[in-house]
């Protein structure tokens, strides 16, 4: 073993010497003054210190889970806003809603994926334009007619459509033509509003099995514009409503056109136990190909968006002061079945990845080791996550005076319904990367260089490693220093060397056009010698001067500021900027770990309560008045023996 630590320990100084450090994906030209030669090349000592900087240095913010008028769940309801509508509020544009309200973004988001529902895609299109693919079609006909005679007609059409995608489970389609001109066009209109360096159009689809109203659904994004996608459809519940086969399919795409494609988890707190189980959706035993295809095909997890934030659950973290938030946990997806509390388990994403260690030790591969994202969801096509300028997920649930009781998810029982003044004002995602193109962001999610937040532009960096020093924090190449002797977020710290232990940089800057921080955490998660699994929480950067006790947990809370009434809140508590440094002082180097960051903002105003005083209504009484966005990056992994 010491010969080979001696020779690793050599490579890593001819690497360091050489300046050239590893990330999948990108080279990072480590010497603060990088040579060149002729026309710029490397070779000749040069001025510039930024000549060769080649990591991820830029933070994009975007949305990649967006609904327009094409899927049926938004056309059929009442969205009439489509692809383009879509894409340019993103790019900043001021665009008429579905109810007839101007509305624009405070600042343009950086990318946008459009990911229609691949059941029934473009059946609401082809109804609205008399599509003549869709009236050839005995069904489709049958439907075109039911909708066209009257409101009684447009609802047998509807549960018509409902019943064969969620009890026949069969496409009604007699051929995919429609289906197939529908994805074309789309995929064609991505492109050309596609600029790459400025505005990133992505395109996917959305995946839909939900087995006994239980959710299982996956956003399958693209990195491929429609030279690759235009030789795939999109694949259905129809096709098969195990994910087993999603994957091959997602095999099959990559094979066939040299492409990249990923499938993204979203709401396992809809799924009454199913999302993150130790088995499969055939109730089969987990086996080492299983978790292995896993693992290759959903690097990440959207674990926060307009149907809750999942995280965890005060029942599975009782010792976290900020995990009852924008909870859904009574029902599934189709409001069908009450939750019970051993589901809460297999929902949740720490404790997904607290059972991926697990997992792990067992069957050698992790499938729960993803990165975390959030997104909207939005069915209306628009991408709106800022509580002040919330527009709903549907057509009947952007701003009005009197969409806080509609119904979301119905239900026979009162006690499974959700309604309107639940949805969260949430999410979205960010991506540390070199440009704004489309390989650079797939790049960084499959490395898993992302993080989630509730909706607001908060900035963080993390690095982990086995010799940073607490001064470190403060120098101007910090991110320089966290790449070459550490690993960022999404990435894995290999085996402890003698005695050591993990540190921690963090740096955290607050959203410019929101809300100050409290403070900075790092989330722990651990597998002890017994196979038990735990977590802790440490507070490591708080605000206002407060203090850490021993237990590593702020002694004071941060306050709050926000007056109900007017829907105002102030920036005199809290601070802008926070960084902190930490090592863990209960590292074991037997036990696999999880490490991510989760920053807190100081509390503002939740978006029923700017209705409330926009419109001059009461507030609702089963949402609180005012919330804490966050953050949450995605992990570093410790894994013994790596």
């Amino acid at each position: 073993m010491k010969i080979y630590n001696g020779i690793f320990r050599t490579i890593c100084s001819l690497i360091f010497t050489i300046g050239v450090f590893y990330i999948p994906g990108v080279v990072i030209h480590a010497s603060p003054y990088p040579t060149a030669g002729k026309d710029g090349q490397l070779g000749e000592k040069i001025y510039s210190p930024y000549v060769g900087r080649n990591y991820p240095d830029q933070v994009f913010f975007g949305d990649t889970h967006f609904h327009t008028e094409v899927s049926f769940d938004a056309g059929l309801v009442g969205t009439s806003l489509d692809i383009h509508d879509g894409f340019r509020l993103a790019r900043g544009e001021k665009v008429i809603a579905n109810t007839g309200q101007p509305v624009q973004l405070i600042r343009p988001l950086d990318f946008l994926a459009v990911t229609e529902h691949a059941e029934f895609n473009g059946l609401a299109t082809g109804l609205r334009d008399s599509n003549p693919l869709l009236l050839a079609d005995p069904w489709g006909k049958k439907i075109y007619e039911l909708f066209n005679s009257g409101q009684e007609g447009r609802m047998k059409a509807f549960a018509n459509i409902i019943e064969w995608g969620t009890v026949k489970l069969q496409n009604p389609f007699s051929d995919d033509e429609l289906s197939r001109s529908i994805w074309n066009d789309s995929l064609k209109i991505a492109d050309e509003y596609y600029e790459p360096g400025r505005f990133t159009t992505l395109m996917g689809f959305e995946w839909t099995s939900t087995p006994n109203g239980d959710n299982l659904h996956r956003v399958v994004l693209f990195e491929d514009g429609a030279d690759k996608t235009s030789q795939t459809l999109p694949f259905s519940l129809f096709d098969s409503g195990d994910p087993q086969d999603l994957w091959k399919y997602l095999a099959d795409y990559e094979e066939k056109t040299g492409g990249r494609v990923i499938a993204v988890p979203h709401n396992g707190n809809l799924s009454n136990g199913k999302m993150f189980s130790d088995k499969t959706v055939s109730g089969e035993p987990m086996d080492r190909t299983y978790v292995e295809t896993r693992a290759r095909w959903e690097p990440l997890h959207e674990m926060t968006q307009i149907k809750g934030d999942e995280e965890t659950h005060p029942l599975l973290s009782p010792d976290d002061e900020f995990a009852d938030f924008e909870r859904w946990d009574v029902s599934n997806l189709s409001g069908s079945a009450p939750k019970e509390d051993w589901m809460l388990q297999f929902e949740h994403t720490r404790s997904a990845l607290k059972l991926g260690l697990k997992l792990g030790k067992e069957l050698g591969v992790n499938p729960y080791k993803f990165g975390l994202i959030g997104t909207t969801d939005t069915h209306t096509a628009l991408s709106t996550s800022r509580e002040e300028n919330y527009f709903g997920k549907y057509q009947h649930t952007e701003p009005t005076s009197d969409r806080h009781n509609r119904e979301v998810i119905p239900a026979d029982d009162p006690a499974l319904r959700i309604l309107t003044s639940q949805e969260s004002a949430s999410g979205m995602i960010a991506v540390w990367a070199r440009e704004n193109t489309r390989e650079e962001l797939f790049s960084s999610m499959k490395r898993k260089e992302v993080y989630a937040t509730t909706g607001t532009r908060i900035r963080v960096r993390v690095f982990g490693g086995w010799d940073f020093e607490a001064d470190e924090l403060q120098r101007t190449d910090f991110i320089a220093q966290g790449y070459r002797r550490g690993v960022p977020m999404g990435g894995d710290l290999r085996e402890a060397p003698q005695e050591g232990i993990p540190s921690f940089m963090i740096r955290a800057l607050r959203d410019p056009d929101g809300a100050n921080l409290d403070r900075v955490q790092i989330i722990k998660g651990w597998m002890d010698d017994k196979g038990e699994m735990h977590e802790r929480i440490y507070d490591v950067a708080v605000s206002d001067g407060r203090e850490i006790g021993d237990d590593g947990r702020a002694k004071d809370p941060v306050g709050n500021t926000v007056d109900i009434p007017t829907a105002t809140y102030t920036n005199s508590i809290g601070d802008a900027l926070m960084s902190a440094y930490w090592q863990d002082p209960d590292f074991d180097p037997q036990a696999p770990a999880f490490y991510y960051v989760r920053v807190i903002e100081i509390p503002t105003p939740r978006w029923t309560t700017y209705d409330a005083a926009f419109f001059g209504v009461k507030l609702p009484d089963n949402v609180p008045a005012s919330i804490q966005d966050r953050a949450y990056t995605s992990p570093i992994w410790y894994t013994p023996g790596v």
